[in-house]
């Protein structure tokens, strides 16, 4: 840990800050959004459709605006976004535990994934752009800080929500608000690529840097490569906890279990993201860095897979290793496949987008990759259903399996055909940011 500390140190003072901006991100969103569903389901005493209604308007006003959140980094700058974001998380939050009329719960909720959009592509772009040559160890790091959130988030809204929802909204407000003066005050300014402000009307300007971007074949062709990933990544939340709770039923056991799955995945991040990634940088390309990780990801469904080869154990103890042990070794793996891809697949989107409007890259990219999770989760929901009335339990973890070993193999291809390379720019395309 006293390593990690040091890299973090050795960064200018905007990437240090960016860190602790994602770290502080998602210790607000993780306390509040876990217990969310049941406030809207419990004390509010709402249908169970309103309430994936509300979710899911979080989840589309994020994914959707993406792209919008990316352009606007690049043409106004990375600061002004990040800080619009965490106003409209304050405004967000504070209104969830404030009201009760769905129309106000589903403003706020539209509210808080749009935050999500302004701020990620452009603290992202920024990060690249101030960690220079040392991007790659920058996003190891940043994964860290990330996944640090994350752990910490749930078990400060569990203490927060025992005494009352509305006071871990308050709370979840307060953080974002300070953390906005602090970006305020700290943050330096950042400007975008200056080619996303050239042009006659920014309408003509935005739309012809869309397609320019749509034209950028191989960075298309790795963001559908990469969906499987996020897919697979989306099990520690989805898959692994209800074949956990299958198993090991709905008590005590299996909430303490599910709470495991989080704790591995996220505790060997923290531990092992630093060495992971120098290992891999010193021995192999990024292109192949980027299929081990994809490779390690879909070999992380083989020890649920092994499982239901296996007779069911007769004893309460048998039963619950069952349904503790193989979500557990999965989760590990998955971790593994993602500290090994992570910080070069952030690097890659930088590459292939060739140093130009770069948070509109990044935008675009969690579009895509949002759109894939979304049928990704359909199809893996549906497999686990298929599964249980057809009595083949193996048929999800198969599936995942075959997705990951697809994915490898695309990004193997694009690695080998020389298309995860920087792109050499057309001579428009030069001429273009030669009169820039």
């Amino acid at each position: 840990m006293k390593g990690t500390l040091a890299q973090v140190r050795s960064y200018e003072r905007s990437v240090r800050l960016l860190m602790v901006n994602q770290f502080t991100i998602n210790l607000g969103f993780y306390m509040l959004m876990p217990y969310l569903a049941t406030h809207l389901a419990g004390p509010l005493g709402l249908a169970g459709w309103t309430v994936g209604l509300i979710l899911g308007v979080r989840n589309f006003s994020q994914q959707g605006m993406f792209l919008i959140g990316g352009t606007l980094a690049d043409r106004f700058g990375y600061k002004p976004m990040i800080v619009a974001g965490l106003a409209l998380r304050i405004a967000g939050f504070a209104t969830l535990g404030l009201v009760d009329s769905v129309p106000a719960l589903l403003a706020a909720s539209a509210a808080t994934g749009l935050a999500g959009a302004l701020f990620n592509p452009a603290s992202r772009a920024y990060l690249a752009a101030d960690a220079g040559e040392r991007r790659v160890e920058a996003f190891a790091l940043f994964n860290v800080f990330y996944q640090a959130g994350i752990l910490l988030g749930p078990l400060v809204g569990m203490v927060l929500t025992g005494v009352d929802f509305r006071v871990t909204c308050v709370v979840a407000a307060g953080i974002f608000a300070v953390l906005s003066l602090v970006q305020i005050r700290a943050l330096p300014q950042r400007r975008g690529d200056e080619s996303a402000r050239r042009g006659a009307g920014p309408r003509e300007g935005v739309l012809a840097q869309w397609r320019g971007i749509l034209r950028n074949r191989p960075f298309l062709l790795f963001s559908v490569a990469m969906i499987g990933s996020y897919v697979m990544n989306f099990q520690v939340y989805m898959a692994l906890p209800l074949e956990v709770r299958r198993i090991g039923g709905e008590g005590r056991f299996g909430t303490a279990a599910v709470a495991v799955l989080f704790a591995v995945s996220g505790l060997s991040t923290i531990l092992f993201q630093t060495r992971v990634t120098a290992w891999c940088k010193a021995r192999m390309e990024p292109g192949r860095a980027l299929a081990w990780g994809l490779f390690a990801m879909g070999t992380a469904f083989l020890p649920l897979l092994a499982a239901t080869a296996l007779p069911a154990p007769e004893s309460l103890t048998g039963t619950r290793l069952l349904a503790a042990v193989p979500p557990a070794l999965s989760a590990l793996l998955l971790a593994v496949g993602t500290m090994i891809a992570y910080p070069f697949e952030m690097d890659t989107i930088v590459r292939l987008s060739g140093d130009r409007l770069v948070a509109t890259h990044y935008g675009l990219y969690n579009t895509v990759c949002g759109v894939g999770i979304a049928l990704g989760n359909l199809l893996t929901g549906a497999a686990l259903d298929a599964a249980r009335a057809a009595g083949m339990s193996a048929l999800p973890w198969l599936a995942l399996c075959l997705l990951g070993l697809g994915c490898t193999a695309a990004l193997y291809g694009l690695h080998r055909t020389g298309r995860l390379a920087r792109p050499t720019p057309r001579a428009g395309a030069r001429e273009a940011v030669a009169a820039a």
